[in-house]
């Protein structure tokens, strides 16, 4: 019989971890499951370590609880999880209750039937506010047109792997958004499958704004790792060159302006072209210092 592990993060979840647990349960129980739970209690300020040390003692499952004495954020909590789970195969799902545990079969069929080393879900219809839909939606979009992998929800928490995936997985900062990309470079091939979404009923959402620049900088990250490791030169002049070419098109607009008009600001303008063509300059440069220290490396 093949065991599934559970790595669940919580933060601040303890009104939910009790039912959570009891639903992981109920569809164990159902279906004939073996499995282990893991949670993560990612350095939570309410009582969520209080509640996990006595789930673990009371439930007939295998749970076992690992404390970050500080928030050290969900990357590093799967992390944790992913190198303690023994199972062939790894569940994640999110603490809030909204992802469904009766969804954990649908999930493993895929996996197992379209032998897949992901399978994401997909959280159709979702039940969260419109703010943070429309995110998604923008993100979900531009993440498929830079990357290639085109799934509808990159993000959904809510995920089936085979366990030689998450060992070979290295997650920081906020790559954990981004994991099905890096599976996909790893050369494991992705599934997606609707699953059922609930809307919160504790607690309150980590999602913010602020999160917004952190996710455009991961995904230049991730694209970095995993299409132009071995040719930097292309991504830093890439960028380098949208920088530069701006700052022609200012120069060329300034040129003009001096000869139709005079009181042009023609200080900000000079400023801008310049800072445009310099900045495009020295990421080619460190493009090619980059290609460099590969080829060195190859020697």
């Amino acid at each position: 019989m093949t065991l599934m592990s559970f790595v669940i993060p919580a933060y601040n979840e303890a009104e939910s971890l009790p039912e959570l647990l009891g639903q992981i349960e109920a569809t164990i129980q159902t279906h004939g499951y073996i499995a282990e739970v893991l949670f993560i209690n990612d350095g939570s300020t309410d009582n969520t370590a209080d509640v996990l040390d006595a789930l673990s003692e009371d439930s007939p499952l295998t749970v076992h609880v690992i404390h970050f004495r500080r928030n050290r954020g969900k990357a590093e909590a799967l992390t944790a999880g992913f190198e303690k789970a023994t199972g062939d195969i790894i569940i994640t799902m999110d603490a809030d209750l909204q992802d469904d545990p009766s969804e954990i079969p649908k999930l493993i069929n895929t996996l197992e039937t379209g032998n897949y080393g992901l399978v994401s879900g997909w959280k159709y219809p979702r039940k969260d506010p419109l703010e943070k839909r429309a995110f998604s939606f923008v993100f979900n979009r531009v993440t498929a047109m830079l990357t290639g992998v085109k799934l509808h929800d990159m993000n959904c928490g809510f995920k089936a792997y085979r366990a030689e995936v998450v060992k070979e997985l290295y997650l920081y900062g906020d790559l954990h958004r981004y994991i099905p990309i890096l599976v996909q470079a790893m050369g494991f091939s992705l599934g997606e499958v609707k699953v059922r979404h609930h809307p919160r009923r504790f607690g309150k959402s980590k999602y913010g704004f602020k999160r917004i620049p952190k996710g455009f900088f991961d995904l230049l990250t991730v694209l970095f790792l995993t299409k132009y490791k071995k040719r930097p030169m292309h991504f830093f002049a890439g960028i380098g060159s949208l920088f530069a070419g701006a700052g022609l098109v200012v120069l060329l607009a300034g040129c003009v302006l001096t000869f139709f008009q005079t009181d042009a600001p023609f200080e900000i303008l000079w400023f801008v072209s310049g800072f445009g063509i310099l900045t495009g300059i020295l990421l080619s440069a460190i493009g090619l210092l980059a290609e460099l220290l590969i080829a060195l490396r190859k020697e």
